[in-house]
This record gives structure tokens, C-alpha cells and sequence, in this order.
């Protein structure tokens, strides 16, 4: 019987359609079905205490059409977070390597033999192996300017400028790219990596920022580098708005000081300042009333982008007119993200 080569980590909550989309696609894994897995945690109950059987039954009924082709088992569990689920199921995981995936991906059909691939070359050398995930279009006709902000600058990720700079020559593939760029949306490892530093820590409950400090400690200080294979593609199936974009960006202020509060030494590194000392807080009460005008003025012109057609920029100065509005927006999403600090912070002093 041939040893498991990967076992497919999917933390899941709500979103069974995707789900189900993206079991699909790994079922059709052009890797030897006997050699991967595919374990899926149900992150616990909704505010009503209502368990996610949805997800329970999209694997279900997988498993009944694919005809035990692709183990896929689902593991229920207390609502803990992306990075506790993912620590409960890796202790189910057979694997010697494992691969990290959103429920919201679609992957190329030879993503596993890929990453499993760029891990084989490496002479037992340690890596984590990011893949790229681009961003699903909308339908023809739907596409927006705001999409292609999405897609084609740094404002969730920032593939495009690792892109850039491998097509440059200034990164080879054994570039390490550090663990800021270790996003588990798409991310393998040796299995023995992950218990080795024992998995995510779990205080950290928000889906931001549990991922880096992770990556943190498995990067070591640049003994398991972070590697970018582009080649490893699984794409990303969630179409952010100007709503979920700040949505998330005032949940990333919140998880920040958690992340401070857990982990000082990781918060400082990455945020280079103290953000949860009452000097920051402060400082970071006074700019959100004071630049609260600025915001609102700025979210008008952000939520216009929204309904701007795709091809409303174009021809070759394209890039820098899209970059020119990547920059307008940072002021704004600074805002909301020192927001989402203080509205954290406010909480807990009550």
C-alpha cells in the first residue's frame, strides 16, 4: 500500500456551495487517489447555537457520487477559529506533508501532485510552498474597476508584486519570501513542521493574522523558507465589495490586538509599534475622530468604483492608473483599520 503523500486541511463554516465546489475539483485530483486525503472541520455552531449541517451534507453527498474514489472525512467541532480547526484536524492527518486550503478555492486539477512536487525536489530540505491563488472573474458584463483593483493590485494579498519581481529576475524560485506571505488560503508543509511548533495558537480566533504568526514560528528565522510556486494554482472563488473590504479591514484592527495581547513580540515585528499601549490607543482615537470626515468623504468615490465597468481603464497606462487608485484608497482603509483597533480595545475596557 503506498504511504499518504498529503492530507487536504479545510477549516469550514456556512458556506456549503463552496465548499462542495472545491471537493469537487480535488476528487478530480490527478494524483493517485490512495496517496492524499481531504479532512474538512466544521468551525462550530452559529450565534444561535445551530451546528453548520450543511457542510456535513455537502461531503456526504460527495462521497456518494464520487464512489470512495477521494477519502474526504468531516470533523465537527466546538466554534474555535480557522487556526484551532485546523490544529484539530491535522491530529487526523496521514499525510507526511500537509496542504492548508480556504472552502472558498477552486483547485487546478494538478494542484496536489504539484506542491507535493516542489516539496520532493527539495532533497528533504523543509519549505512551505505558497501557490498562487487568482481571483475568480465575475461573469462577462459584471466585471467592475473594483474588481480588477481586487485582481490586480495589493489589496488583499500581494501576488502581484511577487509576480512582478519573479518576472523581473529579481526572485528566483528559491526566493525566500518570508512569512508574510505565508497565507494558508493555498500553503503546504511537512507535516513534522507543523507539530514541531504545535500548529496555530489558538487565542488567535479571527481568520487575519493567525496564519503569519504561524508562519512565524515555522519560518524560524529563514530555516524553513517560504517558497512561491506560481504553477500550484487554486483559485479564489470569493468576490470581495467595497462592504467586505472594509468589513474585513475593521475585523483586521480587532484581530490586532488580539494578536498584540497573545503575542507582543509577533505584533511588534509586524506592526513595528506597540499598538496596544495606551499611547498607540490614544493616538489611534483621536485619528479616527479626526479624520472620520476624510473617511466619509473618501468611501463615496471607494463605493463608486464599484459600479465603474471593468474596461473603464485601459491602454497602456493602465497599470499606473490602477496603482493611482490602489493609493487614493489607502487613506481609508488605514481608518477603518485603526476603527476596528479602538472598537476592540473600547470592548474590552467595558
Amino acid at each position: 500500500m503506498q504511504p499518504m503523500d498529503i492530507s487536504v486541511l479545510i477549516p469550514t463554516y456556512g458556506r456549503a456551495a463552496k465548499l462542495a465546489r472545491c471537493l469537487a475539483r480535488l476528487a478530480r485530483q490527478d494524483l493517485d487517489h490512495a496517496r492524499f486525503e481531504v479532512l474538512i472541520g466544521v468551525d462550530g455552531r452559529d450565534e444561535a447555537n445551530e451546528p453548520d449541517d450543511e457542510a456535513a451534507q455537502a461531503v456526504h453527498a460527495l462521497a456518494s457520487t464520487s464512489a470512495g474514489a477521494m477519502r474526504a472525512v468531516v470533523h465537527e467541532f466546538d466554534h474555535a477559529g480557522p487556526g484551532a480547526t485546523r490544529n484539530k484536524l491535522a491530529r487526523f492527518a496521514k499525510g507526511r506533508l500537509l496542504l492548508l486550503l480556504n472552502d472558498d478555492v477552486l483547485p487546478e486539477l494538478n494542484l496536489l501532485s504539484l506542491h507535493l512536487r516542489a516539496h520532493s525536489g527539495r532533497a528533504g530540505r523543509a519549505a512551505m510552498v505558497l501557490g498562487d491563488a487568482p481571483w475568480v472573474r465575475p461573469g462577462a458584463g459584471d466585471d467592475t474597476l473594483f474588481d480588477r483593483l481586487v485582481r490586480e493590485t495589493s489589496m488583499i494579498f500581494f501576488y502581484d508584486r511577487m509576480r512582478v519581481a519573479m518576472d523581473a529576475g529579481q526572485a528566483g524560485p528559491e526566493h525566500d519570501w518570508g512569512y508574510r506571505h505565508a497565507w494558508t488560503l493555498n500553503l503546504s508543509l511537512p507535516r513534522a513542521e507543523f507539530e514541531r511548533i504545535g500548529g496555530f495558537d489558538e487565542r488567535l480566533t479571527f481568520a487575519c493574522y493567525e496564519d503569519l504568526e504561524f508562519a512565524r514560528r515555522v519560518h524560524d528565522g529563514g530555516r524553513v523558507p517560504v517558497l512561491f510556486r506560481p504553477e500550484c494554482v487554486a483559485h479564489h472563488d470569493h468576490r470581495i465589495t467595497p462592504d467586505s473590504y472594509l468589513a474585513r479591514e475593521r475585523v483586521m484592527g480587532k484581530a490586532a490586538l488580539q494578536l498584540a495581547a497573545a503575542v507582543p513580540d509577533c505584533a511588534q515585528e509586524i506592526f513595528g509599534r506597540d499598538i496596544a499601549g495606551a499611547e498607540e490607543l490614544e493616538y489611534s482615537r483621536a485619528f479616527v475622530e479626526r479624520e472620520r470626515p476624510l473617511a466619509d468623504r473618501l468611501r463615496a468615490s471607494f463605493d463608486a468604483i464599484a459600479y465603474t465597468p471593468a474596461d473603464a481603464v485601459g491602454g497602456p497606462h493602465a497599470a499606473m492608473l490602477l496603482n493611482a487608485l490602489y493609493e487614493q484608497h489607502l487613506p481609508l482603509k488605514r481608518w477603518t483599520w485603526r476603527a476596528g483597533l479602538v472598537e476592540a480595545s473600547d470592548a474590552e475596557s467595558r
